[in-house]
């Protein structure tokens, strides 16, 4: 990384024309973070804060961010506020701690600054070769914080086969990559890591999540600039040196042909493929890991967010004819990703199903919810239904998360996962005892 950042005529050959309509984005939201890390203009309160057997250094909470976004740039809606501050932590700028789905809450959870070093407007395009010694890098730290998820070991095992012939060159830069950083200091290293972790979860997202670097302008504008130098993360330069922009000959400007437009959608389809591993369809395994299972068994949290655990919960309310709580739960999460031309019908079609009288899948709130989300549906948006979705979470909580855990679809897979472990176990010691 140290070598990336050394050479300053790389950012100047990769940067775009500061006129791009990303640029002119990227600019104005830089702004906006760089006022935010100020202390001496009132910016946002960045602490250390000290956890059961450690500290967590440099974080600030999302619901300082909405404060301070609505503060200083006059605005009066909160959800407005969040809706903002969610498309800066979708780009990369601010981003959760614990979590790798980039989005803003207005509550105490944890968020970090992303290094001006691993901002978008540095115009980073980087190879799958660079997301191979992160991943490997990752694979020879012995922190439990660093540790693969599921999506991100089957992206390795993939890289793994495709790069077979140079691997070896890969596991070496990443061997480097983590001498360096034992070198240095331990509260420096924990937040380099979760800035890196933060940078790939913009180019290389979970499963699920909206790309933001996709479809964007710069790539489009990469084909009427074919010599335009690549910029690796970790310094790793690709065999073929573009010829330097002095030496090349200057093209007469002509008018764009159906032909041009044919490469361009040539080009923008092959982009399309190269990311392609980024949508892992490990969260569609109808068998997850031991590791996996486990983990639902920490909290409501970690069933919810994984795709599997979803399914496997949702099944077992099915089977107790209490299936209603979740759906609408679900309903609401996916209420606060729609395109704001559609959010008016969805907000009706939730409270015809769910909350109506008579309505077909009725959800139980008490009196002070069901008031204050009447109230919130005659003026409809995406937090409408915030208030119910919150007493519907503890009631799961409180109840049908404890009995899932009880119940025999979940101890049974955890006890085959742990089964199927120790006969591989047994598998592998006949076999060193035979040779």
């Amino acid at each position: 990384m140290a070598q990336a950042s050394a050479d300053p005529s790389n950012v100047e050959t990769a940067d775009p024309e500061e006129s791009s309509p990303n640029m002119i984005v990227y600019r104005k939201v830089e702004d906006i973070i760089t006022r935010m890390q100020d202390d001496k203009t009132g910016g946002v309160p960045i602490r250390t804060v000290k956890s059961f057997l450690s500290k967590i250094p440099s974080v600030v909470t999302g619901a300082d961010i909405v404060q301070w976004l609505m503060k200083n740039l006059s605005i009066e809606d909160p959800a407005e506020a969040i809706h903002l501050g969610s498309l800066v932590a979708a780009q990369g700028y601010v981003f959760p701690i614990s979590d790798h789905v980039l989005t803003l809450k207005d509550d105490g959870t944890f968020y970090r600054f992303q290094a001006p070093y691993f901002w978008p407007s540095n115009c980073w395009e980087p190879e799958n070769t660079d997301y191979a010694i992160y991943l490997c890098k990752r694979t020879m730290q012995n922190k439990a914080r660093l540790e693969l998820a599921d999506y991100e070991a089957e992206n390795l095992a993939r890289l793994q086969r495709a790069f077979a012939r140079k691997w070896e060159f890969i596991f070496m830069q990443a061997e480097a990559q983590v001498k360096i950083d034992r070198k240095k200091d331990k509260t420096e290293r924990k937040i380099l890591d979760s800035q890196e972790r933060a940078f790939w979860d913009v180019h290389r997202p979970v499963p699920g999540c909206v790309n933001t670097t996709e479809m964007d302008i710069r790539k489009c504008r990469r084909m009427k600039n074919p010599q335009k130098v690549k910029k690796s993360v970790y310094g790793v330069t690709e065999e073929s040196q573009p010829q330097s922009p002095v030496h090349m000959p200057s093209q007469p400007v002509r008018k764009t042909t159906k032909e041009d437009f044919r490469k361009q959608i040539t080009f923008l389809n092959m982009q399309i493929d190269r990311h392609c591993l980024k949508m892992s369809k490990v969260a569609e395994s109808k068998e997850p890991s031991q590791q996996r299972v486990k983990r639902w068994g920490f909290s409501m949290d970690e069933v919810l967010k994984d795709p599997v655990g979803r399914d496997q919960f949702l099944r077992f309310l099915e089977s107790e004819f209490s299936s209603e709580n979740l759906r609408f739960w679900l309903a609401v999460q996916d209420l606060k990703k729609q395109p704001l031309q559609d959010v008016t019908t969805r907000v009706e079609e939730i409270w015809q199903e769910f909350l109506a009288p008579g309505a077909q899948s009725a959800i139980n709130l008490d009196s002070h919810s069901y008031e204050k989300t009447s109230q919130n549906v005659k003026d409809p948006g995406r937090y409408t239904y915030e208030d119910a979705q919150e007493h519907i979470y503890k009631l799961m909580k409180s109840d049908s998360y404890a009995r899932f855990l009880r119940s025999s679809a979940y101890q049974d897979l955890l006890l085959a996962k742990k089964k199927g472990k120790s006969l591989a176990s047994k598998r592998l010691t006949g076999l060193m005892q035979s040779s």
